[in-house]
């Protein structure tokens, strides 16, 4: 079981102690435990840290929301459809700024741009009256 010996008898050491010896053994083992307390109020500190930026990250919201899938299709589709009207929007704001920024152009008559640029007018402005929205 426990057995090493040749003998039958379990393996004994002896050991003799000074009070010298145990005094410095005393001190080592204090020197160890300051050590192995530094090292715990570091691990704490790093995970204190950890916990403060997994709270920032909201680790705990992500999860709850992949628990519950409709809520997740329903947040995607809102975010969708305002994401697909603020294009549409922008686009449009865009796009008239180009056609008033051509209908100045063409109003200034420069020779070769004058008249293409004219031209894209005209075509836009027979669209819209085609098609008023």
């Amino acid at each position: 079981m426990g057995d090493n010996s040749k003998n039958g008898k379990p393996n004994q050491i002896k050991v003799k102690t000074t009070p010298q010896a145990a005094i410095e053994s005393t001190e080592r083992l204090a020197e160890e435990a300051k050590d192995l307390r530094g090292t715990l109020g570091f691990l704490s500190e790093k995970l204190e840290r950890l916990s403060i930026d997994m709270e920032k990250a909201q680790l705990k919201e992500y999860v709850n929301l992949m628990h519950r899938p409709w809520q997740l299709i329903w947040r995607n589709l809102i975010s969708g459809l305002a994401r697909g009207v603020g294009i549409a929007l922008g686009f449009t704001f865009f796009a008239a700024t180009i056609v008033y920024l051509l209908q100045f152009l063409g109003a200034l008559n420069l020779p070769i741009v004058g008249d293409y640029i004219a031209d894209i007018v005209r075509i836009v402005q027979r669209q819209l009256e085609i098609n008023p929205y």
